[in-house]
């Protein structure tokens, strides 16, 4: 496992950030980032929270860090990380400011973490991003920050340059574990699966008595398509550490992939009965929710979607609270309904302003991408020229590739007339069907063009004049990228039992 947003979108030729190390900042005289305190007890607690971060246990950091402040309230780094790491958005508000107010006390280096990390929350991308590199420059042999540098860029699409840096981290110490887990997921990623086995081999060798090198193993097996292999993993890590919900996340999106929804949702019940935060317990409400979509029983999942909605509002969790309303929306068959689910879930976006800026741009993005997409589909064509430019005006002032691949995705959409409609079976499918779900987005198309663009499937009861292909992506809730609208696609394997239930005219 490896910490992850919740929407991963690709993009197709956008620049991530500027060059690494573009400022030419003077580099520090120690190798690694000095924390500044007066206590012992709070530098050790920081330091057991990073190992806890890098080990992906990531409430258990969390309560390091917490004890951390306590110890020493002018901890500045500690805060940042709560603010950084907190699923709470009352708690991750008040950290940052914290930490801002701080920041003037504290050394250069520190003083650019905790820019790095603010910034990027505040909405100020480009800045941050710069303080990022800035912090990599004045510390280059720091292990350790380059490992946070490239797993957030993980986390924020950005795979080109996270590799880089991984890569920069293991140059220092070949046996960094942390290190190795994200490489071998950018390995993935590309679908070079030699690679990144080679690097799990290791990295489980490395760490025989921790979980998460069984977990990350299992879910790098889901994205070769080795299912059963993936539920030993997921096992194995679970006989290692029962309380390591992540893996009981990946027993049920594994099963999700295999077909087996029913399973499915007793593993995600258990998940949601032993999450450590709120935050979580909602987001594996959300996945259990879409394996009645995969079944076709929509009322049941507009049904739990709307309580988690609820649930989130409540709880104060408004970020969570927009998702569950957007995720409503992707599946409806009907544009007016799924307008009314965006327009719910933007609106949640404006009940607190606990959300942090960034958060709120990037589900804002997605929200307008859906509606673009929907409004031109359902002859609205005034809203989705709206939508678009709201976009666009978005995507001008940020080089977040979250918003970017928003804009691209709806302007590419809307420019060649393309809709995402809903899946229907094989023999009735319509120019381009889609059905993006979390943990197992599949994309079922049609494109007319040169068969050799597309690794091709072609059943006899397909259309004539037709190319189809059938294709599904591992990541929670992937859009479908640009590309796929060029008809410039690679497949990667297609579960046989999906595969099977869609030729035969009843996807799953």
């Amino acid at each position: 496992m490896r910490r992850s947003i919740c929407v991963l979108i690709v993009v197709i030729g956008v620049c991530f950030a500027a060059p690494l190390y573009a400022h030419h900042v003077k580099q520090a005289a120690t190798n690694a980032m000095p924390v500044t305190t007066s206590s012992p007890q709070a530098r050790a607690l920081f330091e057991k929270g990073m190992q806890d971060y890098e080990n992906l246990y990531l409430e258990r950091c969390n309560e390091d860090w917490r004890a951390a402040v306590k110890a020493d309230p002018n901890l500045a780094v500690a805060w940042a990380w709560i603010a950084f790491n907190s699923g709470d958005p009352k708690e991750i508000s008040s950290a940052r400011e914290k930490a801002k107010s701080l920041a003037p006390k504290l050394t250069k280096g520190e003083q650019l973490m905790v820019s790095w990390i603010v910034k990027v929350q505040e909405g100020d991308f480009i800045d941050g991003i710069s303080a990022m590199n800035d912090l990599l420059e004045m510390f280059p042999k720091d292990k350790r920050l380059h490992y946070l540098a490239g797993n957030w860029l993980m986390g924020e699409n950005g795979d080109e340059q996270a590799r880089r840096i991984m890569e920069q981290a293991l140059a220092l110490d070949k046996n960094y574990p942390a290190a190795l887990n994200d490489l071998a997921y950018l390995y993935a990623r590309d679908r070079e699966f030699a690679k990144a086995f080679a690097d799990m081999d290791r990295y489980v060798a490395m760490l025989p008595a921790e979980p998460n090198p069984q977990d990350s193993y299992g879910e790098l097996l889901r994205m070769a398509g080795n299912f059963e292999g993936s539920l030993t993993h997921y096992r194995a890590a679970l006989k290692i550490d029962p309380d390591f919900v992540t893996s009981q996340v990946g027993l049920a999106d594994t099963y999700a992939l295999m077909g087996n929804q029913e399973q499915a949702r007793m593993e995600y019940d258990k998940a949601i009965r032993y999450a450590h935060n709120e935050a979580d317990r909602l987001l594996y409400s959300m996945q259990k929710a879409t394996t009645w979509v995969r079944e076709g029983k929509f009322a049941e999942a507009d049904k739990l979607l709307q309580e988690i909605a609820l649930n989130a509002h409540a709880k104060e969790q408004d970020l969570q609270e927009a998702q569950a309303y957007r995720q409503a929306a992707e599946y409806q068959a009907d544009d007016n309904a799924a307008l009314r689910y965006l327009q719910s879930a933007e609106e949640s976006l404006g009940h607190r302003s606990t959300i942090s800026q960034g958060d709120k741009n990037e589900e804002l993005s997605r929200i307008l991408r859906n509606r673009a997409v929907r409004a031109a589909h359902g002859g609205n064509p005034e809203l989705a020229d709206h939508s678009l430019k709201q976009l666009e005006a978005m995507a001008g002032g940020s080089r977040n590739r979250v918003i970017l691949s928003s804009y691209n995705g709806a302007a590419g959409t809307l420019l060649v007339g393309v809709f995402p409609s809903h899946a229907q079976p094989a023999n009735k499918v319509p120019r381009i069907g889609v059905l993006a779900l979390p943990g197992n987005a599949w994309f079922i198309g049609g494109l007319k063009g040169p068969p050799s663009s597309l690794e091709s499937v072609s059943p006899a009861k397909y259309r004539q004049g037709e190319v189809y292909f059938v294709t599904y992506f591992p990541n929670p809730f992937d859009q479908i990228p640009d590309v796929f609208w060029r008809g410039q696609v690679s497949c990667p394997p297609v579960p046989p039992k999906e595969l099977e239930a869609f030729f035969a005219a009843t996807p799953n």
